[in-house]
């Protein structure tokens, strides 16, 4: 009989390796039709109403694109993380003639041209059209997103006003984080910043983190390849080197945020993706096996992380803890669900908080590698397993097991 504690972990381990059989089996049998199914109908996607926004929260809070970071001019800092968007299949008004409504975040762009094929595929010869995109010009209210180029506002090619509701009901398909059906003459559309989206998409380290290999050489995450063994920690709080199984994410060249541990007695420097699982402990005589694992943004000065030492592992007094944006980020996966990087312990999971439960949803992965593999590995991005046990992990886990930021759909 298992411990009650176990069984719900047990019923959802269950619920997954269903529907995992059900995806490889939809995977195996590719598009072919099925005998006696019915094609499903596409589904009615309906317009949005006149100062209707989605979601039904304001802009600027957690649920929706997020706080305002500050103003973006040509010759601040910040000024690189906006980029042009050339794609023809949209419109730029550019009133100002200086080509400022093409520049945008990437994140932004993305969804804008995801959109262009949308507008595209509902109305034939039409095109997406964008009225204002990034402002340097003071056009707008207070603390706008225009001035960060999160935020576009648009119409179609033939100005067709009738069109405007269900052409907001399109970006919010796209993926925008907020859209406002704001004026009979156009539709505002935002997105979070790249630094709280990069926090969305999980658990990452940067592309420069070192770990230690099982021959002693030490080697940056983005020269780690599956089938390597790295230092990790067993679940007995023992250093042993584990094989890197997959990564969960990877992508090389996009920006990202990071939590900066830094310890003290001995010294250490970490930086990891503010919902990624750190293992921590508020004094330094708890046995390494019991530390517990939290939130990157939870850990707090004073607590204490595990570090590599001689011998074995030991605590690490936390100093300081700050925020740094870098590019790159990766996320490999070990057998054993730890790693250690630049000395310091931590999981391979991110998101939810519990990592005993993430390390049984991987159970899958490490007795059936082949899982890791099949259907679609990418060389950049996230992979599809962590994608499936997010979406299905909403279902069935409480609200309080995710981090605040969530995945954005996908991440480890």
């Amino acid at each position: 009989m298992s411990p009650a504690w176990l069984r719900p972990r047990l019923r959802f381990c269950l619920l997954l390796l269903l529907l995992l059989l059900l995806v490889s089996a939809a995977r195996g049998c590719g598009p072919g039709r099925v005998v006696g199914s019915r094609r499903r109908p596409p589904r009615k996607l309906v317009p949005l109403a006149y100062k209707q926004f989605s979601p039904n929260v304001p802009e600027k809070t957690l649920g929706a694109s997020g706080r305002y970071e500050g103003k973006i001019a040509r010759s601040s800092e910040r000024f690189k993380e906006l980029t042009p968007n050339y794609n023809p299949d949209i419109i730029f008004k550019d009133e100002e003639n200086t080509g400022a409504d093409r520049l945008m975040t990437q994140r932004c762009k993305d969804r804008l041209n995801s959109l262009a094929i949308s507008v595209m595929n509902q109305w034939p010869g039409v095109k997406l059209r964008v009225t204002e995109g990034w402002d340097e010009d003071g056009h707008h209210s207070e603390e706008s997103l225009h001035y960060e180029g999160r935020a576009v506002d648009i119409t179609t090619s033939d100005r067709d006003r009738n069109k405007y509701g269900l052409l907001a009901r399109l970006a919010v398909e796209a993926g925008f984080d907020w859209v406002y059906y704001e004026s009979k003459a156009h539709v505002h559309c935002s997105v979070k910043s790249e630094h709280s989206a990069a926090a969305k998409t999980g658990g990452c380290f940067p592309a420069g983190a070192q770990v230690r290999l099982e021959n002693g050489a030490r080697v940056a995450l983005s020269a780690v390849k599956p089938g390597d063994r790295v230092l990790a920690m067993g679940e007995d709080g023992n250093p042993i080197f584990s094989d890197v199984l997959i990564f969960l994410d990877r992508e090389p060249n996009r920006l990202r945020a990071f939590q900066v541990i830094e310890t003290q007695d001995p010294p250490r420097r970490l930086e990891l993706t503010p919902a990624h699982l750190l293992f921590i402990a508020d004094n330094h005589t708890e046995p390494a096996a019991h530390f517990r694992a939290t939130f990157a943004s939870h850990v707090q000065p004073g607590q204490y992380v595990l570090v590599a030492g001689v011998p074995g592992l030991q605590p690490a007094r936390v100093a300081a803890v700050s925020t740094h944006v870098a590019m790159g980020s990766y996320a490999p996966l070990t057998r054993h669900g730890t790693l250690v990087v630049e000395d310091v312990v931590a999981s391979c999971f991110a998101a939810v908080a519990d990592h005993h439960l993430a390390q049984l949803a991987f159970w899958p992965l490490r007795l059936f590698p082949s899982l890791a593999w099949g259907g679609w590995t990418p060389s950049e991005g996230v992979h599809w397993y962590p994608q499936l046990l997010y979406r299905l992990g909403r279902l069935l886990l409480e609200e309080s097991s995710f981090h605040p930021l969530g995945m954005s759909g996908a991440g480890s």
